[in-house]
């Protein structure tokens, strides 16, 4: 059976379980709340109104009063929700699963008057989707330049509204094949407004093909796995699913290897030295004036990604070690308002950076997942030097974000556009999102 059907099966017929769907409302507390922050972000707005303007529809754009068609609510929502970097990750899929899911599974969700659970469920189908490319495609995929972001995530995205319009397996396989030609997205444009816009577009595209295949629109059965498939075309480390298809609804992606919730708003490739920087100053006591310099060991996909040594926007910012760890050193804190345009100047931090040096260690565990490991050296100026070594950061799956501390962050993310009672009444609807009669009772509170 070619992979797309094994897919469009699953998609159409599997069961999440409960604690699948619990995990998936974790996900989208978190990320209606960054989609919430990042809505007044430059890339958010440019695109909000280009979304506007294609009419009104029964889907909401978060943050404002805008209720247009599904697919513009889904490009519109998935720009917001990576705006600022501080969505969710996968280190299976090297991707940002939930800027993706969470607009193309709301907004599908808000046209239809479906259920939470149906939104939930279809959330998780589309991450075990994700979930099961990467395991084939990466790290190959990610190295060769792609953001798996926007081309997994254009599937995981089809996956999800797939299942919310109650498409046949026919039809989902279609879907399918409509989702591998539209996915795209370059890592050259890390450190753009186009690096979140990936992500709305891997939404838009994915419910456009759910859209298209339920209109009739068919394609190739191979498009997937064929010789000039999706898996070759996009430089998988496998040209198939080998046997990972066949772990579908057996093993659940998203329960055993997680999902990485960002606590700092920048790429998750600084978060294990960010960790360690802000432990070493607490525990050391000393202050940015006392460090003579920096040194930062990674794994040899970070330098890939953290492209900025010497930013000039906070967008690269969020992928510039110096600048990050810098940041941390200075102020004990790394935030939303780290990467505004003052932050950006401040003194102190620029004159720290060029003494941050971050290199490769080829010592490190090469079958960890990537950007997880890193080793920070601090050296002051009266000869002292002290060093921690990170695995993982404080929200990754092995030491998960605690209930406060997601409650704390959306609070903090919404009340960019809400008031502090409009924030407290969506974080409490969110938090029974799996009870909803129907999801309009959510996005009617993610208005302006």
């Amino acid at each position: 059976m070619p992979a797309i059907s094994v897919l469009a099966e699953f998609i159409v017929g599997a069961t999440p379980p409960a604690a699948a769907r619990r995990r998936a409302a974790i996900a989208f507390l978190d990320t209606v709340g960054v989609t919430l922050a990042g809505a007044v972000e430059p890339a958010a707005r440019a695109v909000q109104q280009v979304a506007h303007a294609g009419g009104r529809g029964e889907s909401r754009i978060f943050g404002t009063a805008i209720r247009t068609t599904v697919a513009a609510a889904a490009l519109a929502n998935g720009t917001a929700a990576h705006a600022l970097d501080y969505d969710d990750m996968c280190f299976v899929s090297l991707a940002h699963p939930s800027a993706p899911l969470v607009p193309a599974s709301l907004a599908v969700a808000d046209l239809k008057g479906a259920p939470g659970r149906a939104a939930l469920e279809a959330y998780v189908l589309g991450f075990e989707i994700e979930g099961v490319l990467g395991r084939r495609m990466q790290p190959r995929h990610y190295q060769r330049g792609w953001h798996p972001t926007s081309t997994l995530g254009t599937l995981g995205a089809a996956a999800a509204a797939i299942r919310l319009l109650g498409l046949d397996s026919e039809r989902a396989a279609h879907a399918l094949a409509i989702a591998a030609s539209q996915a795209s997205g370059l890592k050259e444009n890390f450190g753009t407004m186009i690096k979140p816009l990936h992500a709305g577009l891997a939404a838009q595209n994915g419910v456009t093909a759910a859209l298209l295949a339920d209109a009739g629109l068919t394609g190739s059965e191979l498009a997937l796995d064929g010789p000039q498939g999706f898996l070759t075309a996009m430089d998988a480390l496998h040209p198939d699913l080998g046997d990972a298809a066949g772990d579908l609804g057996r093993r659940w992606e998203i329960l055993e290897s997680g999902i990485t919730v960002k606590l700092y708003p920048s790429c998750a490739g600084t978060h294990p030295a960010i960790d360690a920087l802000l432990l070493l100053r607490r525990r050391e006591g000393y202050a940015a004036a006392d460090v003579g310099a920096i040194e930062i060991d990674v794994d040899r996909i970070a330098p890939t990604i953290l492209i900025h040594d010497r930013p000039s926007t906070g967008l690269e910012g969020k992928f510039s070690m110096p600048f990050c760890a810098a940041s941390a050193t200075v102020h004990g804190r790394v935030g939303i308002d780290t990467f505004e345009r003052g932050a950006l100047s401040d003194p102190d931090v620029r004159a720290l950076m060029p003494r941050v040096i971050m290199r490769v260690d080829p010592t490190f565990d090469g079958t960890a997942p990537p950007l997880t490991q890193s080793r920070v050296t601090v050296h002051l100026r009266d000869g002292r030097t002290f060093v921690h070594a990170a695995n993982g950061a404080r929200g990754y799956p092995e030491q998960p974000a605690s209930d406060e501390e997601l409650t704390t962050k959306f609070r903090s993310c919404a009340r960019r556009v809400l008031s502090d009672d409009q924030a407290g009444q969506a974080l409490k609807t969110l938090q029974m999102i799996d009870d909803l009669a129907n999801v309009r009772e959510l996005t009617d509170r993610l208005g302006t």
